[in-house]
Parts: structure tokens; C-alpha cells; sequence
């Protein structure tokens, strides 16, 4: 895949992880166990002028692994938030939301750009789009999946709707 990247050299390259058999990516990257073997691809890329983004779990410790690694963007993980979400657990909701807010503030004090993703719905989207640290949502596969029932303009309309809502003061 980063031989297609540095093929291609599109604006961005997020780096996921994912094994053969999954549909979805299931969580972050483990930049931390995984440094080595990162490094050297983050750096290619970026050399390359493509723009890194990894797409990791939210946690501070995660993010000044990024930092090290020189990545400029980090996409927070916001899969266990939105499975709480699903199943109605406000303990467990909260506790994803603290995460994510943890994460986000200490990513951007040390100067990453925050982005979230994975999950998200209309009605999920709502906490995460609040924080201010955000500053892209990747929400493709609700949208897809909305459109089917309401059409994609509509659907990109509820969304747009629902994060402008949670970015009102």
C-alpha cells in the first residue's frame, strides 16, 4: 500500500490496521509496539510530500508515540465509544467519551491535528463533533448506509446537521 501511495502521491495517506479476513479495520494501529516498523514507511511517505495520518486508539500515551514518529494528523479510534452508544451504556458511553476528550486535548497540545472516526452516526456523532480539538470526522459508512433509505443528499444533510448542532456555542 505505500508503494501505491508513493506511486500515486495523493494529498493524504491514512495508515490503518487491518488483516486480510476483516471487513473493518477494529481498532488502532499499535504504534507503539509497531514503531519500527512504522518509521520507516511515515518517513517515505512523507519525503514524498503525502500528508500521514494514523488511525490509532485514544489514549495520551498513543499520541506522543505519533509525535515521536512524525506523523502530523492521528485519527482517534471511536469504535468502542459508538458500540457503547449502541447498547444504550451510559457508564460505558462516558468512559469512551473521556478517552476520546483526553486524547484529543493532549494530541493537539502537542501539535497533531485531531481527526476521529469509525462508527459514527447521526445520533453518535453529536459528543465527538463538540470537541473542539476535532478537526475532520470520517463518517463514510453511516452516510452510505443512511442513503439507502433517505438518499445520499439527505443523509450528508442529517449529518451536516447533527455536527453543526454540537459546534453551536
Amino acid at each position: 500500500m505505500v508503494a501505491i501511495a508513493l506511486a500515486t502521491r495523493p494529498h493524504a495517506a491514512c495508515l490503518v490496521p487491518e488483516k486480510r479476513a476483516e471487513r473493518t479495520t477494529e481498532g488502532g494501529l499499535d504504534i507503539v509496539g509497531g514503531c519500527d516498523h512504522l518509521a520507516p514507511r511515515i518517513r517515505a511517505l512523507a519525503e514524498a510530500g503525502i500528508r500521514v495520518s494514523l488511525f490509532v486508539e485514544p489514549e495520551p500515551a498513543i499520541m506522543d508515540a505519533a509525535r515521536a514518529l512524525g506523523a502530523p494528523v492521528v485519527e482517534l479510534h471511536t469504535g468502542r465509544y459508538c458500540e457503547a452508544a449502541i447498547a444504550g451504556d451510559g457508564a460505558r458511553i462516558a468512559h469512551e467519551l473521556r478517552r476520546i476528550t483526553r486524547a484529543a486535548e493532549h494530541g493537539a497540545g502537542l501539535g497533531l491535528e485531531i481527526h476521529a472516526g469509525h462508527g459514527l452516526t447521526v445520533e453518535s456523532v453529536g459528543p465527538v463533533a463538540a470537541l473542539p480539538q476535532i478537526r475532520e470526522l470520517n463518517i463514510g459508512h453511516a452516510l452510505i448506509a443512511e442513503a439507502i433509505f433517505v438518499g445520499l443528499a439527505q443523509a450528508v444533510r442529517d449529518m451536516r446537521a447533527a455536527m453543526d448542532r454540537a459546534r453551536r456555542p
